[in-house]
């Protein structure tokens, strides 16, 4: 069964290849876009299949989601994901993009192949998962990139179409009404889709999902002739302020292209390959500049033993030379120096100072309050001396004098209640 498989898939593969190698639809001439069909059956697991690219110029490559979900015969509606990566590596090559929009939907490899991989074949692993059984299957791509350098196209042109999806502007008649579109305005000789790509992959924002809205796509063609009066008019100073004011600039041929894409004119972007000037510039040797040492020479194995001591020295013992003295120091100062002259000289005037003050209070002759001390005596009249003498130590002397009989003290005789008086 997988000899069989492998037969219809290369009698297939080359009917595509008749197919997409004549001219294309209006006129387009070497429209060379592939668009193949992989074949991904659980029972071919590890199969392999050839297709032929071009570089500078737009390739696809169409993996097919019905035949990978075909079984015994039966189309089963599993959803299938697709995991495309470079043979031996975790990613595909910076030139190769693919997309799968969701798992019942196909999915497809484009991209551009750069001159450094001509020649060169290019082994993609491309594995299919079932997310409801859980199968997987295998199928390697070998692209065989060859040079399209025999034709060049210096004049080359980049649209962006808003109302188009990448995998939508990969169909081949999508693809072939575009450029048949262009032809009419430009009217080349030789005309080909160079590279086409996502407006996600230039930065652009995802759209929300109202109105069918898309995502964009930029297409970049190539012609053998100057670019037309048509496409000139976008470098008009007018279309250039309009642009610069958000708005729509005029261009006489969009309706050419209205009736099925809706181009960004404000986004286009004329490349003259024919005008490159080259960036070589020669060097100008000032100041600056160190002059050309020719190739480097690295030394030789027999190198000289170098003496280390010295750095040694320099690196190590000095600071740590440098760091014992300043540790001593600061360990006499807290250590030894705790009881300093200045600590001494305060606290022996605070002491004189203290005693000073009690000796003022000692000696201090304060009249004392004439609630406390009896003034007159109550009798005769009389002056009533001091109760302590002069050296009588009275700081510790309560402020109220307890009820007691003093000297010099008469006591007044108290009212009986018969009316009587007695001593």
């Amino acid at each position: 069964m997988r000899r069989r498989w492998r037969q219809q898939q290369q009698a297939e593969e080359r009917a595509a290849m008749r197919c997409c190698a004549g001219p294309g639809p209006r006129g387009g001439g070497a429209l060379t876009t592939l668009l193949l069909t992989a074949f991904l059956l659980s029972s071919a697991d590890g199969s392999n299949g050839t297709v032929n690219w071009k570089t500078k110029q737009a390739n696809s490559y169409i993996i097919s989601r019905i035949k990978a979900a075909e079984k015994n015969g039966e189309i089963s509606n599993d959803p299938i994901t697709f995991n495309t990566n470079l043979m031996g590596y975790p990613d595909r090559p910076g030139w190769l993009r693919y997309i799968q929009r969701t798992p019942y939907s196909d999915g497809v490899l484009y991209g551009s192949p750069t001159v450094e991989n001509v020649g060169k074949p290019t082994v993609i692993e491309i594995t299919a998962y079932n997310r409801r059984t859980f199968e997987t299957a295998r199928h390697n791509l070998i692209i065989n990139i060859m040079s399209a350098e025999d034709f060049p196209l210096p004049y080359q042109a980049e649209f962006f179409i808003r109302n188009m999806n990448v995998e939508e502007m990969l169909a081949s008649e999508v693809l072939g009404d575009f450029l048949g579109a262009v032809k009419n305005v430009w009217q080349p000789e030789r005309l080909n889709a160079i590279n086409i790509t996502s407006a996600l992959d230039r930065g652009g924002r995802v759209p929300l999902p109202i109105n069918d809205m898309k995502e964009g796509v930029y297409v970049m063609v190539g012609a053998d002739v100057p670019f037309s009066s048509c496409l000139r008019e976008v470098e008009n100073p007018q279309n250039q302020l309009r642009c610069s004011q958000e708005m729509e600039p005029s261009i006489t041929c969009d309706k050419k292209f209205r009736t099925q894409f809706h181009i960004d004119w404000c986004k286009i972007s004329l490349v003259d390959n024919t005008k490159q000037v080259s960036t070589f510039q020669e060097v100008i040797r000032g100041e600056g500049i160190l002059p050309d040492g020719g190739e480097y020479k690295p030394p030789s194995d027999t190198l000289k033993s170098r003496d280390y001591y010295s750095d040694f020295l320099i690196t190590l013992a000095v600071p740590s030379a440098v760091a014992l003295v300043l540790f001593l120091i600061l360990a006499y100062i807290m250590c030894c120096r705790r009881e300093g002259v200045i600590q001494l000289v305060h606290h022996s005037a605070i002491q004189k100072s203290t005693k000073e003050l009690r000796d003022m209070s000692k000696n201090r002759e304060i009249a004392w309050p004439l609630s406390t001390l009896p003034v007159f005596h109550p009798v005769t009249g009389e002056i009533v001396p001091p109760l302590h003498p002069d050296n009588y130590d009275n700081t510790s002397m309560p402020l109220m004098q307890t009820q007691q009989n003093l000297p010099h003290q008469t006591q007044i005789p108290q009212q009986q209640s018969a009316g009587k008086w007695y001593s």
